[in-house]
Protein backbone atom coordinates (compact mmCIF):
# COMPACT_ATOMS: atom_id res chain seq x y z
CA UNK A 1 0.00 0.00 0.00
CA UNK A 2 1.14 3.53 -0.79
CA UNK A 3 1.08 6.16 1.95
CA UNK A 4 -1.10 8.24 -0.37
CA UNK A 5 -3.77 5.54 -0.12
CA UNK A 6 -4.13 6.15 3.61
CA UNK A 7 -6.03 8.96 5.31
CA UNK A 8 -2.87 10.69 6.52
CA UNK A 9 -3.19 14.42 5.96
CA UNK A 10 -1.35 16.40 3.31
CA UNK A 11 1.30 17.84 5.62
CA UNK A 12 2.37 14.38 6.72
CA UNK A 13 2.35 13.11 3.13
CA UNK A 14 4.51 16.07 2.05
CA UNK A 15 7.10 15.18 4.68
CA UNK A 16 7.06 11.53 3.60
CA UNK A 17 7.50 12.61 -0.02
CA UNK A 18 10.55 14.71 0.90
CA UNK A 19 11.99 11.71 2.76
CA UNK A 20 11.26 9.50 -0.27
CA UNK A 21 8.95 7.23 1.68
CA UNK A 22 6.28 5.89 -0.67
CA UNK A 23 5.28 2.37 0.37
CA UNK A 24 3.95 1.31 3.77
CA UNK A 25 5.63 -1.60 5.52
CA UNK A 26 3.22 -4.39 6.55
CA UNK A 27 2.99 -3.11 10.14
CA UNK A 28 2.29 0.42 8.90
CA UNK A 29 -0.33 -0.73 6.40
CA UNK A 30 -2.29 -2.53 9.09
CA UNK A 31 -1.82 -0.13 12.02
CA UNK A 32 -2.26 3.32 10.47
CA UNK A 33 -5.96 2.87 9.50
CA UNK A 34 -6.81 1.39 12.90
CA UNK A 35 -5.16 4.24 14.82
CA UNK A 36 -6.84 6.82 12.59
CA UNK A 37 -10.15 5.15 13.50
CA UNK A 38 -9.31 5.62 17.21
CA UNK A 39 -9.02 1.94 18.09
CA UNK A 40 -6.86 0.72 20.92
CA UNK A 41 -4.15 -1.40 19.34
CA UNK A 42 -1.47 -3.90 20.27
CA UNK A 43 1.17 -4.52 17.63
CA UNK A 44 3.59 -7.43 17.79
CA UNK A 45 6.56 -6.68 15.56
CA UNK A 46 10.32 -6.68 15.81
CA UNK A 47 12.62 -3.69 15.57
CA UNK A 48 13.26 -2.63 11.99
CA UNK A 49 9.71 -3.21 10.69
CA UNK A 50 8.75 0.48 10.75
CA UNK A 51 6.66 0.42 13.91
CA UNK A 52 7.73 3.92 15.01
CA UNK A 53 6.17 5.40 11.89
CA UNK A 54 3.19 3.06 12.31
CA UNK A 55 2.07 5.02 15.38
CA UNK A 56 3.73 8.42 14.91
CA UNK A 57 2.30 9.14 11.46
CA UNK A 58 -1.41 8.69 12.30
CA UNK A 59 -1.11 10.41 15.70
CA UNK A 60 0.69 13.43 14.21
CA UNK A 61 -1.83 13.57 11.38
CA UNK A 62 -4.74 13.67 13.82
CA UNK A 63 -3.07 16.28 16.03
CA UNK A 64 -2.36 18.45 12.99
CA UNK A 65 -5.97 18.20 11.83
CA UNK A 66 -6.95 19.89 15.08
CA UNK A 67 -9.64 19.50 17.70
CA UNK A 68 -7.24 18.91 20.58
CA UNK A 69 -6.53 21.17 23.56
CA UNK A 70 -3.96 23.92 23.11
CA UNK A 71 -1.04 24.27 25.52
CA UNK A 72 -1.69 20.77 26.83
CA UNK A 73 0.00 17.38 26.57
CA UNK A 74 -2.01 15.39 24.01
CA UNK A 75 0.23 12.38 23.47
CA UNK A 76 2.61 10.43 25.74
CA UNK A 77 5.05 7.94 24.21
CA UNK A 78 6.82 5.64 26.66
CA UNK A 79 10.26 4.25 25.80
CA UNK A 80 12.35 1.75 27.80
CA UNK A 81 15.68 3.50 27.15
CA UNK A 82 17.11 6.92 26.54
CA UNK A 83 18.54 5.75 23.21
CA UNK A 84 15.15 4.70 21.84
CA UNK A 85 13.56 7.91 23.15
CA UNK A 86 16.14 9.90 21.20
CA UNK A 87 15.45 7.90 18.04
CA UNK A 88 11.69 8.45 18.37
CA UNK A 89 12.34 12.16 18.88
CA UNK A 90 14.46 12.27 15.71
CA UNK A 91 11.71 10.51 13.75
CA UNK A 92 9.23 13.02 15.18
CA UNK A 93 11.28 15.91 13.79
CA UNK A 94 11.34 14.39 10.31
CA UNK A 95 7.69 13.37 10.08
CA UNK A 96 6.56 16.64 11.63
CA UNK A 97 8.60 18.96 9.40
CA UNK A 98 5.52 20.65 7.92
CA UNK A 99 3.44 20.67 11.08
CA UNK A 100 3.04 24.16 12.49
CA UNK A 101 2.30 24.39 16.18
CA UNK A 102 2.87 20.72 17.04
CA UNK A 103 5.52 20.70 19.74
CA UNK A 104 7.37 17.81 21.37
CA UNK A 105 9.87 17.12 24.13
CA UNK A 106 12.00 14.08 24.91
CA UNK A 107 12.24 13.35 28.64
CA UNK A 108 14.87 10.93 29.91
CA UNK A 109 17.42 10.50 32.68
CA UNK A 110 21.18 10.78 32.77
CA UNK A 111 21.34 14.52 32.19
CA UNK A 112 22.53 17.52 34.14
CA UNK A 113 20.31 20.02 35.93
CA UNK A 114 20.02 22.29 32.90
CA UNK A 115 18.41 19.54 30.87
CA UNK A 116 15.95 18.77 33.66
CA UNK A 117 15.00 22.46 33.83
CA UNK A 118 14.39 22.52 30.07
CA UNK A 119 12.20 19.43 30.33
CA UNK A 120 10.24 21.01 33.19
CA UNK A 121 9.61 24.18 31.17
CA UNK A 122 8.41 22.25 28.12
CA UNK A 123 6.15 20.00 30.20
CA UNK A 124 4.53 22.89 32.05
CA UNK A 125 3.92 24.74 28.77
CA UNK A 126 2.12 21.66 27.47
CA UNK A 127 4.19 20.10 24.66
CA UNK A 128 1.80 18.23 22.36
CA UNK A 129 3.93 15.07 22.32
CA UNK A 130 6.01 13.86 25.26
CA UNK A 131 8.50 11.06 24.60
CA UNK A 132 9.67 9.72 27.95
CA UNK A 133 11.38 6.95 29.85
CA UNK A 134 9.21 5.76 32.77
CA UNK A 135 11.55 6.71 35.61
CA UNK A 136 12.11 10.25 34.40
CA UNK A 137 8.41 10.90 33.79
CA UNK A 138 7.58 9.57 37.27
CA UNK A 139 10.13 12.04 38.66
CA UNK A 140 8.40 14.95 36.91
CA UNK A 141 4.97 13.73 38.07
CA UNK A 142 6.14 13.64 41.69
CA UNK A 143 7.53 17.17 41.34
CA UNK A 144 4.23 18.43 39.95
CA UNK A 145 5.78 19.38 36.62
CA UNK A 146 3.38 17.55 34.34
CA UNK A 147 -0.39 17.48 33.79
CA UNK A 148 -1.59 14.36 31.96
CA UNK A 149 -5.31 15.01 32.44
CA UNK A 150 -5.92 15.90 28.77
CA UNK A 151 -3.87 13.18 27.08
CA UNK A 152 -5.63 11.58 24.11
CA UNK A 153 -2.93 9.11 23.02
CA UNK A 154 -0.89 6.82 25.30
CA UNK A 155 1.76 4.80 23.44
CA UNK A 156 4.01 2.08 24.85
CA UNK A 157 6.96 1.26 22.58
CA UNK A 158 8.95 -1.95 23.21
CA UNK A 159 6.63 -2.79 26.09
CA UNK A 160 8.29 -6.16 26.69
CA UNK A 161 11.65 -4.48 27.19
CA UNK A 162 10.12 -2.03 29.67
CA UNK A 163 8.75 -4.90 31.73
CA UNK A 164 12.09 -6.73 31.55
CA UNK A 165 13.68 -3.60 33.04
CA UNK A 166 11.20 -3.52 35.94
CA UNK A 167 8.92 -0.66 34.84
CA UNK A 168 5.57 -2.45 35.27
CA UNK A 169 4.49 -0.48 38.35
CA UNK A 170 5.77 2.79 36.88
CA UNK A 171 3.67 2.28 33.75
CA UNK A 172 0.55 1.64 35.82
CA UNK A 173 1.28 4.73 37.92
CA UNK A 174 1.61 6.88 34.80
CA UNK A 175 -1.54 5.37 33.28
CA UNK A 176 -3.37 6.29 36.49
CA UNK A 177 -2.70 9.97 35.72
CA UNK A 178 -4.50 9.80 32.36
CA UNK A 179 -8.12 10.76 31.69
CA UNK A 180 -10.75 8.03 31.48
CA UNK A 181 -11.16 8.52 27.74
CA UNK A 182 -8.01 8.07 25.72
CA UNK A 183 -6.55 5.78 23.07
CA UNK A 184 -3.84 3.30 24.07
CA UNK A 185 -1.36 1.86 21.58
CA UNK A 186 1.15 -0.81 22.58
CA UNK A 187 4.00 -2.31 20.60
CA UNK A 188 6.03 -5.32 21.69
CA UNK A 189 8.44 -7.70 19.96
CA UNK A 190 7.14 -10.64 22.00
CA UNK A 191 3.95 -11.49 23.90
CA UNK A 192 4.90 -13.10 27.23
CA UNK A 193 2.34 -13.47 30.01
CA UNK A 194 3.27 -10.14 31.63
CA UNK A 195 2.61 -8.25 28.40
CA UNK A 196 -0.77 -9.96 28.00
CA UNK A 197 -1.62 -8.98 31.57
CA UNK A 198 -0.58 -5.37 30.95
CA UNK A 199 -2.62 -5.25 27.75
CA UNK A 200 -5.73 -6.49 29.56
CA UNK A 201 -5.23 -3.78 32.19
CA UNK A 202 -4.62 -0.82 29.88
CA UNK A 203 -6.32 -1.57 26.56
CA UNK A 204 -10.02 -1.83 25.76
CA UNK A 205 -11.11 -4.18 22.97
CA UNK A 206 -7.79 -3.69 21.17
CA UNK A 207 -7.16 -4.54 17.56
CA UNK A 208 -4.27 -7.02 17.43
CA UNK A 209 -1.71 -6.80 14.64
CA UNK A 210 1.00 -9.44 14.48
CA UNK A 211 3.82 -9.40 11.98
CA UNK A 212 5.95 -12.52 11.65
CA UNK A 213 9.54 -12.12 12.73
CA UNK A 214 11.84 -11.65 9.74
CA UNK A 215 14.61 -14.10 9.12
CA UNK A 216 18.20 -12.89 9.63
CA UNK A 217 20.00 -11.27 6.71
CA UNK A 218 21.46 -13.79 4.27
CA UNK A 219 24.87 -12.13 4.56
CA UNK A 220 25.20 -13.22 8.18
CA UNK A 221 27.43 -16.30 8.40
CA UNK A 222 25.83 -18.26 11.23
CA UNK A 223 27.59 -21.05 13.12
CA UNK A 224 27.67 -22.63 16.58
CA UNK A 225 29.91 -24.49 19.01
CA UNK A 226 28.37 -27.37 20.97
CA UNK A 227 30.17 -27.21 24.31
CA UNK A 228 30.06 -27.62 28.04
CA UNK A 229 29.66 -24.47 30.11
CA UNK A 230 33.25 -24.74 31.36
CA UNK A 231 34.55 -24.71 27.77
CA UNK A 232 33.02 -21.38 26.78
CA UNK A 233 35.83 -19.11 27.99
CA UNK A 234 38.30 -21.29 26.13
CA UNK A 235 36.34 -20.87 22.92
CA UNK A 236 36.22 -17.09 23.35
CA UNK A 237 39.98 -17.04 24.02
CA UNK A 238 40.58 -19.11 20.86
CA UNK A 239 38.45 -16.78 18.71
CA UNK A 240 40.38 -13.71 19.80
CA UNK A 241 43.75 -15.45 19.54
CA UNK A 242 43.24 -16.66 15.96
CA UNK A 243 41.94 -13.35 14.65
CA UNK A 244 42.59 -9.73 15.60
CA UNK A 245 38.93 -9.13 16.27
CA UNK A 246 37.33 -5.72 16.65
CA UNK A 247 33.80 -4.38 16.25
CA UNK A 248 32.46 -7.38 18.18
CA UNK A 249 29.41 -7.67 20.44
CA UNK A 250 29.17 -10.55 22.92
CA UNK A 251 25.65 -11.12 24.27
CA UNK A 252 24.63 -12.85 27.47
CA UNK A 253 21.20 -13.01 29.04
CA UNK A 254 22.52 -12.35 32.56
CA UNK A 255 24.30 -9.24 33.80
CA UNK A 256 26.46 -11.23 36.22
CA UNK A 257 27.73 -13.29 33.30
CA UNK A 258 28.45 -10.08 31.37
CA UNK A 259 30.61 -8.89 34.24
CA UNK A 260 32.41 -12.24 34.40
CA UNK A 261 33.12 -12.27 30.65
CA UNK A 262 34.40 -8.70 30.84
CA UNK A 263 36.84 -9.60 33.62
CA UNK A 264 38.08 -12.59 31.62
CA UNK A 265 38.62 -10.58 28.42
CA UNK A 266 40.41 -7.80 30.26
CA UNK A 267 42.65 -10.45 31.81
CA UNK A 268 43.48 -11.42 28.23
CA UNK A 269 44.28 -7.74 27.50
CA UNK A 270 41.35 -7.37 25.10
CA UNK A 271 40.15 -3.80 24.72
CA UNK A 272 36.51 -4.19 25.83
CA UNK A 273 33.63 -2.55 27.67
CA UNK A 274 30.38 -3.78 29.22
CA UNK A 275 26.72 -2.76 29.10
CA UNK A 276 24.07 -3.91 31.57
CA UNK A 277 21.30 -2.57 33.80
CA UNK A 278 23.57 -1.91 36.80
CA UNK A 279 25.19 1.00 34.96
CA UNK A 280 23.88 4.53 35.36
CA UNK A 281 22.54 6.31 32.29
CA UNK A 282 25.69 8.43 32.12
CA UNK A 283 27.88 5.32 32.28
CA UNK A 284 25.83 3.66 29.53
CA UNK A 285 26.19 6.73 27.33
CA UNK A 286 29.94 6.73 27.84
CA UNK A 287 30.17 3.02 27.00
CA UNK A 288 28.16 3.40 23.80
CA UNK A 289 30.20 6.43 22.77
CA UNK A 290 33.49 4.60 23.30
CA UNK A 291 32.29 1.58 21.35
CA UNK A 292 30.70 3.52 18.49
CA UNK A 293 33.79 5.67 18.02
CA UNK A 294 36.15 2.68 18.02
CA UNK A 295 37.84 3.44 21.32
CA UNK A 296 36.76 -0.03 22.47
CA UNK A 297 36.96 -3.11 20.23
CA UNK A 298 34.50 -5.39 22.00
CA UNK A 299 31.18 -4.74 23.74
CA UNK A 300 29.86 -7.34 26.19
CA UNK A 301 26.17 -6.73 26.81
CA UNK A 302 22.83 -8.02 27.96
CA UNK A 303 19.92 -7.80 25.54
CA UNK A 304 19.45 -4.16 26.48
CA UNK A 305 21.38 -3.22 23.31
CA UNK A 306 20.00 -5.95 21.08
CA UNK A 307 17.14 -3.71 19.93
CA UNK A 308 16.89 -0.16 18.77
CA UNK A 309 20.60 0.74 18.66
CA UNK A 310 22.03 1.68 15.27
CA UNK A 311 25.65 0.55 14.90
CA UNK A 312 26.35 -0.31 11.28
CA UNK A 313 29.90 -1.71 11.30
CA UNK A 314 29.69 -4.70 13.66
CA UNK A 315 31.81 -7.54 12.25
CA UNK A 316 30.84 -10.31 14.64
CA UNK A 317 28.16 -11.17 17.19
CA UNK A 318 28.88 -13.90 19.74
CA UNK A 319 25.99 -15.38 21.70
CA UNK A 320 27.67 -16.55 24.91
CA UNK A 321 24.38 -18.24 25.73
CA UNK A 322 21.32 -19.10 23.68
CA UNK A 323 18.51 -16.54 23.93
CA UNK A 324 15.15 -17.83 25.14
CA UNK A 325 13.22 -16.68 22.08
CA UNK A 326 13.90 -16.99 18.37
CA UNK A 327 12.96 -13.31 18.13
CA UNK A 328 15.75 -12.40 20.54
CA UNK A 329 18.20 -14.46 18.50
CA UNK A 330 17.23 -12.53 15.37
CA UNK A 331 17.58 -9.21 17.21
CA UNK A 332 20.99 -10.13 18.56
CA UNK A 333 22.63 -11.31 15.36
CA UNK A 334 20.89 -8.55 13.42
CA UNK A 335 23.46 -6.13 14.87
CA UNK A 336 25.91 -7.43 12.24
CA UNK A 337 25.81 -7.51 8.43
CA UNK A 338 24.11 -4.12 8.27
CA UNK A 339 24.40 -1.49 5.55
CA UNK A 340 25.31 -4.15 2.93
CA UNK A 341 28.27 -5.41 4.99
CA UNK A 342 29.13 -9.02 5.72
CA UNK A 343 28.94 -10.35 9.25
CA UNK A 344 29.52 -13.39 11.43
CA UNK A 345 27.29 -14.76 14.22
CA UNK A 346 28.60 -17.50 16.54
CA UNK A 347 26.52 -19.13 19.27
CA UNK A 348 27.90 -21.14 22.18
CA UNK A 349 25.41 -23.95 22.87
CA UNK A 350 25.74 -25.80 26.17
CA UNK A 351 23.83 -28.94 27.08
CA UNK A 352 21.06 -27.06 28.87
CA UNK A 353 20.52 -24.76 25.88
CA UNK A 354 20.29 -27.39 23.14
CA UNK A 355 16.51 -27.48 23.09
CA UNK A 356 16.35 -23.68 22.80
CA UNK A 357 18.85 -23.75 19.96
CA UNK A 358 16.91 -26.49 18.20
CA UNK A 359 13.81 -24.32 18.29
CA UNK A 360 15.76 -21.44 16.74
CA UNK A 361 16.85 -23.74 13.91
CA UNK A 362 13.24 -24.79 13.41
CA UNK A 363 12.19 -21.15 13.23
CA UNK A 364 14.96 -20.35 10.73
CA UNK A 365 14.06 -23.51 8.77
CA UNK A 366 17.75 -24.32 8.44
CA UNK A 367 20.45 -26.20 10.30
CA UNK A 368 23.17 -23.91 11.60
CA UNK A 369 26.73 -25.13 10.99
CA UNK A 370 28.31 -26.79 14.05
CA UNK A 371 32.02 -26.02 14.38
CA UNK A 372 34.56 -28.39 15.96
CA UNK A 373 35.95 -27.32 19.31
CA UNK A 374 39.43 -25.80 19.31
CA UNK A 375 42.27 -28.18 20.15
CA UNK A 376 42.93 -28.74 23.81
CA UNK A 377 39.38 -28.11 25.02
CA UNK A 378 38.30 -31.75 25.04
CA UNK A 379 35.26 -33.37 23.51
CA UNK A 380 31.98 -31.65 22.74
CA UNK A 381 28.62 -32.94 24.03
CA UNK A 382 26.33 -34.65 21.56
CA UNK A 383 23.50 -32.56 20.12
CA UNK A 384 20.42 -33.86 21.95
CA UNK A 385 16.92 -32.41 22.02
CA UNK A 386 14.50 -33.40 24.78
CA UNK A 387 11.23 -34.45 23.19
CA UNK A 388 9.36 -33.93 26.45
CA UNK A 389 9.61 -30.18 25.87
CA UNK A 390 7.93 -30.33 22.51
CA UNK A 391 4.77 -28.75 23.92
CA UNK A 392 6.54 -25.38 24.15
CA UNK A 393 6.99 -25.08 20.40
CA UNK A 394 4.24 -22.53 19.96
CA UNK A 395 6.12 -19.80 21.80
CA UNK A 396 8.71 -19.46 19.05
CA UNK A 397 6.45 -18.22 16.27
CA UNK A 398 4.44 -15.10 15.53
CA UNK A 399 1.80 -15.40 12.83
CA UNK A 400 0.31 -12.44 11.02
CA UNK A 401 -3.44 -11.86 11.04
CA UNK A 402 -5.27 -11.31 7.81
CA UNK A 403 -5.68 -7.68 6.83
CA UNK A 404 -9.05 -6.10 7.49
CA UNK A 405 -11.10 -5.57 4.44
CA UNK A 406 -11.30 -2.23 2.77
CA UNK A 407 -11.21 -0.57 -0.60
CA UNK A 408 -7.96 0.64 -2.01
CA UNK A 409 -7.59 3.68 -4.12
CA UNK A 410 -6.96 7.38 -3.89
CA UNK A 411 -8.16 8.62 -0.50
CA UNK A 412 -10.67 11.36 -0.06
CA UNK A 413 -8.46 13.95 1.60
CA UNK A 414 -11.40 16.14 2.58
CA UNK A 415 -12.92 13.22 4.43
CA UNK A 416 -9.61 12.63 6.19
CA UNK A 417 -9.20 16.25 7.27
CA UNK A 418 -12.84 16.58 8.35
CA UNK A 419 -12.62 13.46 10.40
CA UNK A 420 -9.36 14.48 12.04
CA UNK A 421 -10.75 17.84 13.12
CA UNK A 422 -13.37 16.21 15.32
CA UNK A 423 -12.60 16.07 19.00
CA UNK A 424 -11.06 12.75 19.98
CA UNK A 425 -13.56 12.02 22.69
CA UNK A 426 -16.63 12.73 20.52
CA UNK A 427 -15.40 11.58 17.11
CA UNK A 428 -17.04 8.15 17.04
CA UNK A 429 -20.20 7.57 19.02
CA UNK A 430 -19.77 3.84 19.03
CA UNK A 431 -16.11 3.94 20.07
CA UNK A 432 -15.97 2.45 23.55
CA UNK A 433 -13.45 3.86 25.95
CA UNK A 434 -11.75 2.51 29.01
CA UNK A 435 -10.92 3.46 32.53
CA UNK A 436 -7.23 3.64 33.25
Amino acid sequence: MKFEETYLNDNILDALYDMRFEDCTPIQERCIPEILDFHDLIGVAQTGTGKTAAYLLPVLSLLDDGGYPKNAINCVIMSPTRELAQQIDQAMQGFGYYLDGISSVAVYGGNDGNRYDQETKSLKMGADVVIATPGRLISHIKMGNVDLSKVSFFILDEADRMLDMGFYDDILQIAGQLPKEHQTIMFSATMPAKIQQLAKTLLHNPVEVKIAVSKPAEKIQQSAFLCYEAQKNGIIKHLFKTDQLNRVIIFSGKKDKVKEITRELRHQHINCCQMHSDLTQQERDEVMYEFKTGQKDVLIATDIVARGIDIDDIRMVINYDVPHDAEDYVHRIGRTARADRDGVAITLVSEKDMYLFHQIERFLEKEITKLPLPEGLGDAPAYRVEEKKKGRNGRWHSHGNSRRGGEKGKPNRKRSRARGKKNHQNSTKDHQTKTS
